[in-house]
């Protein structure tokens, strides 16, 4: 199993360096257009494996030779969130980078699975399916896990409870408009809304709408990178030891949820060949005509998009 990162930003070597303390492959390649900082970063993680006990290469590179026949490719690349920009902001200037890397990686790995984890997060995801030419089941978005994780720490903060007892569900676009379903989420499966009142119920669902311009506001100069490495490393996982778990993923609907030619996050089956299934659960007129509109607002954006 070889996976490439490209990137070698925080998100990008967190990913890196989880990847090789999980030891979910052979070979980890970092790739960057910084001289030297790949393969700084790089050799600093191999440093490690001695100590972590991991037999894992760690190379990094400014090119994308080094790259080929990548089993998995994660994109990370692309300029950070600031204060005050919405990930709206971020799409022009981030949608050529994630075009640029894209025809690079596939170029050199054909049959690889394309995990993004660039933002504005499901317009980039898209930019990487049109520009690879791969079927969907191969292209998909790191968004969901990050939102039900954040969504699973602020429901353990509120009751005092372990995160391993708390499940959560987000659907929808990775922004303002995602939707967490408060009746999908348990606790030790009981629905948090038997354990919570709506007033609060309600802050943890804006709290997790705002959780990463949260950390972009306490950070100033960055954006948060261990919660989202941790959450691409969980897909990897699932993938690289065809686990088949139900994760919730930004994957391209062709009429699941009544949804056509977006990306969105759904409940998905990931298994060695990518998203194995969308899992369909039933909504209600509330949860489905939030669902519509975030993926209106993700439309929206594509629409804008010149590839």
């Amino acid at each position: 199993m070889k996976i490439t990162v490209i990137g070698a930003g925080n998100v990008g070597a967190t990913t890196a360096q989880r990847l090789v303390d999980h030891q979910l492959a052979n070979e980890v390649v970092i790739v960057d257009i910084l001289e030297g900082i790949p393969q700084g970063k790089a050799l600093d993680i191999y440093e490690s494996t001695p100590v972590e006990k991991s037999d894992v290469r760690v190379v990094g590179s400014n090119s994308y030779d080094e790259t080929a026949n990548s089993d998995i490719v994660i994109i990370t690349a692309g300029i950070p969130r600031k204060p005050g920009m919405s990930r709206d902001d971020l799409m022009n200037t981030n949608s050529g980078i994630v075009k640029t890397c894209t025809q690079a990686a596939v170029a050199k790995s054909p049959n690889a699975i394309l995990i993004v984890v660039s933002n504005p997060l499901d317009v980039m995801t898209y930019v990487a399916m049109k520009v690879s030419g791969f079927a969907r089941h191969r292209v998909m978005g790191m968004a969901g896990v990050l939102d039900a994780a954040r969504f699973r720490a602020f429901i353990a903060m509120e009751l005092s409870v372990s995160v391993e007892d708390v499940n959560a569900f987000v659907l929808g676009g990775h922004g303002d408009s995602m939707v967490p379903l408060a009746r999908y989420s348990t606790v030790a499966g009981i629905p948090i809304t038997e354990l919570l009142s709506k007033e609060v119920v309600d802050r943890l669902v804006k709290r997790t709408r705002d959780g990463g311009i949260e950390i972009v506001n306490y950070l100033k100069t960055g954006s948060a990178y261990y919660a989202p490495s941790s959450s691409a490393v969980q897909m990897v996982e699932a993938i690289v030891k065809d686990k088949k778990r139900i994760l919730p993923c930004a994957a391209y609907l062709q009429g699941e949820y009544g949804l056509h030619d977006t990306f969105v996050g759904v409940p998905v089956k990931l298994g060695r060949k990518g998203i194995e299934q969308i899992v369909q659960i039933k909504l209600n007129d509330d949860e489905q005509a939030a669902l519509n509109k975030s993926a209106d607002d993700v439309k929206q954006s594509i629409a804008k998009l010149t590839l």
